[in-house]
């Protein structure tokens, strides 16, 4: 190449006409700095100047003569003899800004003491807004989300349908499954996984690690030709070792039975539901950790209770044998608690395997309220209630934080202090069903017993595990305009029922008391008819009594009675309704003139004519009419056309 000539160009370095960026915002707006004045630049530079920097050489100087001597004496060498300092003028400048400035203030001060000046603000002239700028990067940053978010779901898509088409199992996406469910941690080389419930306060420590390794078993691709199967079989890469302890099948079987007869009142079998619907369930290794999960959620509510029933001080001690707890819930009632844990190997030891748990005899209720006990256990220990410290699940109830504002007294403290355990719990819910059965055992086969009037019963569906609510209705055939209602509430110990008067009733947990409380409601029904019918008939009602002290004494209960007569008053009709003699009808007519007892001068007045005579017995049985109220109706409108025929 040869040798370009020397010659000379001029270069002009100039600023760059645009603002330096301060700031950029999340919506994509920049904010730029607005350059220097010419005051402001110089200011800035003056800063940088070292005022001192004179006077701290001039007071290390000796100033004495003698020391001014003694250093003309000594020998110096030529010194260098420095120009004038470059910044003199800029300091002198400054000084005399500095005046100017002092003189400005005054004249200021002036001006608004003595008010011999007005000063005016004078507005700065606002920067211009640059809309379009703004607008444009806002489009560059949507544009530029936009393309990031496509790109992404352009991947995931690919990915998705490659995994699609894919026949073969692949290690990772199996993983990436069984990563949903259980915890996983890497040691070394393995990969562990833990099935325990440490994090809601277990204290069983059983060993609940599994180990995750890559399946060995090769599937080869299937060929173009060949056709896919009707029912295709899940295969998985993984393989998962469980502890020995966990394998086979387990629940829990809790009973209710009579001690007598042996008969179990209420069954309900307890075990952990698969909550993971996401994952086929041709999994080898999900049906392994399934199994291996709740044979240990077994053993763990099993030996939690185990432990409570040997700790707890009640008045009939629990018995703990082998894998059962049994449990006295009511005389001659026992509740049975049972871990059935079945390991595959029994066949082999030529021992009958477990069977599985009958559905068809599930009481689903207990069952529901036993699962539904369980997740609030599991929760109460999880989540406590705030402040608590940051380091440990410790903190005070909400109930014991309000104890001060509402002013607890020192017995509703210490109820505070006492929490139940979870056998308490249970055992008060086996309580409340065996009360509940109970009860409706005594309302089923009362309305299968009375025919007149009709029982019927409506459960509520607002009910709690320990508390219950029945209301019961009484009507007639064709007279339901007329009912008797009461509401029964049903607790862990007794029973309450609530009148339609506002009378309330306590029971206790005996099925005789509730037995006899209905047939004393079936027999003031029949009054209660007989009152409503006699007003639409016209009848006049001579009295009404709920309590009978003469007749004969009731097994159960009192006798109510009522006296009506029919509207000319020749006629009474007395009606008597017992709750163990039952219903008695007797009427009473007019002697008349012709059967006066004592006939003679003495009785000729007119009116004793329609004197009353004795009560005769009316023979219900032997009437015709659907019920009780029919048959009353019937006899009713009877004694009236006598009076009109005549």
């Amino acid at each position: 190449m040869a040798a370009m000539p020397n010659s000379s160009v001029d270069v002009s370095v100039e600023a760059l006409g645009e603002y330096q960026i301060q700031e950029v915002t999340l919506d994509g707006q920049e904010i730029y700095t607005q350059p220097l004045s010419m005051s402001e630049n110089l200011t800035k530079l003056a800063h940088k100047i070292d005022f001192l920097k004179e006077e701290s050489e001039e007071k290390g100087k000796a100033t004495s003569e003698v020391e001014k001597e003694e250093e003309e004496e000594k020998p110096t060498p030529a010194a260098f003899q420095a120009s004038l300092w470059p910044w003199d003028s800029v300091r002198n400048k400054l000084k005399a800004a500095l005046t100017e400035m002092s003189v400005l203030l005054d004249v200021l001060n002036i001006g608004r003491e003595k008010r011999y000046m007005i000063l005016d603000p004078v507005n700065q002239d606002s920067p211009e807004s640059k809309t379009g700028m703004y607008v444009v990067a806002k489009k560059k940053a949507l544009q530029s989300a936009a393309s990031i978010l496509s790109a992404g779901s352009d991947r995931l898509k690919k990915s998705q349908e490659q995994m699609s088409k894919r026949t073969t199992p692949d290690f990772h996406n199996d993983l990436f499954k069984l990563r949903q469910k259980w915890r996983l941690k890497k040691v070394g080389s393995n990969i562990l996984g833990d099935l325990s419930y440490k994090s809601a306060g277990s204290r069983f420590w059983q060993n609940g690690t599994f180990e995750v390794t890559k399946s060995e078993t090769e599937y080869p691709e299937p060929s173009v030709n060949q056709s896919p199967p009707k029912h295709p079989i899940h295969k998985s890469a993984l393989q998962v070792t469980v502890p020995s302890e966990l394998h086979g099948v387990a629940y829990i079987q809790v009973v209710i039975k009579c001690i007598s007869d042996g008969t179990n009142l209420v069954t309900a079998d307890i075990d952990l539901p698969s909550a993971n619907a996401s994952i086929p369930p041709d999994y080898l290794w999900y049906k392994k950790l399934e199994q291996a999960q709740n044979v240990l959620f077994c053993k763990e509510v099993f030996a939690q209770l185990a432990k409570e029933a040997v700790q707890s001080q009640s008045p009939i001690p629990h018995i703990v044998v082998g894998n059962q707890i049994l449990s006295h819930l009511f005389p001659g009632i026992q509740l049975s608690i049972a871990l059935c844990h079945s390991t595959g190997k029994e066949k082999k030891q030529g021992v009958l395997p477990l069977p599985s748990p009958a559905k068809t005899d599930q009481n689903y209720v207990l069952e529901h309220s036993l699962h539904q006990l369980l997740t609030q256990v599991h929760y109460r220990n999880s989540y406590h209630p705030m402040p608590h410290p940051v380091t440990a699940l410790l903190g005070m109830s909400k109930r014991r934080r309000l104890a001060g504002p509402q002013a607890y007294t020192r017995s509703e403290l210490l109820d505070l202090g006492h929490s139940e355990n979870l056998l308490e719990k249970v055992i008060k819910q086996a309580r409340h069903i065996v009360i509940r059965y109970r009860a409706m055992s005594v309302i089923d086969e009362l309305a299968q017993l009375v025919q007149d009037p009709q029982i019927a019963a409506h459960c509520s569906p607002l009910s709690s595990a320990t508390e219950a609510m029945i209301r019961v209705c009484i009507t007639s055939l064709g007279f339901e305009i007329v009912r008797t209602s009461f509401l029964l509430h049903i607790t862990v110990d007794n029973m309450r029922a609530v009148c339609i008067d506002d009378r309330v009733i306590d029971m206790s947990c005996e099925t005789q008391e509730l037995k006899d409380f209905i047939l004393g409601q079936v027999a003031q029904h029949h009054i209660t008819t007989v009152q409503k019918l006699s007003k639409i008939m016209g009848w006049s009602m001579l009295s009404c009594a709920s309590h009978v002290g003469v007749g004969e004494m009731e097994g159960v209960g009192t006798a109510q009675a009522i006296l009506i007569a029919s509207p000319s008053g020749d006629k009474v009709l007395s009606i008597k309704s017992g709750p163990a003699s039952g219903i008695r009808v007797c009427l009473q007519k007019p002697r008349g003139a012709d059967s006066l007892e004592y006939p003679g001068s003495v009785v000729t007045a007119q009116k004793w004519v329609n004197a009353g005579g004795p009560f005769h017995e009316v023979h219900l049985d032997k009437m015709e009419g659907k019920n009780f109220v029919n048959k009353i109706e019937l006899l009713m409108a009877c004694l009236v056309g006598e009076v009109d025929a005549r």
